[in-house]
């Protein structure tokens, strides 16, 4: 047995509630708090070093989100206008994309959203990544 897999079988039980695709509501929204814990911490460094943590925990409660609240295809741009027009704000109301000029690049369907983006709209408005992917 390899070092690191005995490593791992060691500290297994401190981390799975970590690292475990969430069986339950519980488990759910306790991955979701330690999500939101980390992107506070994190913030905008992306070279921080538990970017890493935080794609993997996110990919975990992805996991749980498809297999429960499963969504409609709706484009990132189609959202984003959604929550544009129930919130009232306009371009410029937008600093986690960029610019007047780089949102509408956006609504406009000639630019994507990049990781750092939905990052920061999805923390201001408390909704999972992938709403935005």
């Amino acid at each position: 047995m390899t070092h690191l897999l005995e490593n791992t079988i060691n500290y297994w039980p401190l981390v799975a509630q970590v690292f475990s695709v969430p069986q339950t509501k519980a488990d759910y929204q306790r991955s979701v708090s330690l999500l939101d814990e980390l992107l506070d911490l994190v913030g905008d460094d992306e070279s921080h070093q538990l970017i890493s943590l935080i794609d993997t925990l996110s990919l975990l409660v992805e996991s749980y989100e498809n297999e429960h609240y499963p969504i409609d295809d709706v484009s990132a741009k189609e959202v984003l206008q959604s929550i544009m027009q129930e919130q009232g704000l306009q371009e410029n109301d937008l600093p986690e994309i960029g610019d007047q000029d780089q949102v509408l690049s956006i609504l406009k369907g000639e630019k994507e959203l990049n990781s750092q983006q939905i990052r920061a709209l999805s923390t201001r408005f408390q909704v999972s990544q992938r709403v935005f992917s």
